[in-house]
């Protein structure tokens, strides 16, 4: 199994749930109102008057031949807005209860 967190502009937050539903991925943890910026580009997004755009993350675990599509149709979605932000990281799950 494997861990799956997406890091997203809130815009993406729609998305990003059908997604999840069209990959059959049901198991998740979602965080509203996440500050950040990213590593390599893009505007911070810090709910502050100079940044006030916000993200949400989401954490979900999948099955490993969930992951390669769920990715690729992410990595579709961030290439038609890629001032909008998205990112996604994926580490393997070695126990769970």
């Amino acid at each position: 199994m494997k861990a799956i967190m997406i890091v997203y502009n809130q815009a993406h937050t729609e998305k990003i749930d059908y997604l999840l539903d069209q990959n059959e991925i049901r198991g998740y943890t979602k965080w509203n109102d996440v500050v950040g910026r990213g590593s390599e580009s893009g505007e911070p997004r810090l709910g502050t008057h100079t940044w006030p755009e916000m993200n949400s993350a989401t954490l979900a675990i999948a099955e490993d031949d969930k992951v390669a599509p769920l990715l690729a149709k992410l990595k579709k979605l961030d290439s038609f807005n890629t001032e909008v932000g998205l990112r996604a990281f994926v580490w393997e799950v070695l126990q769970s209860l």
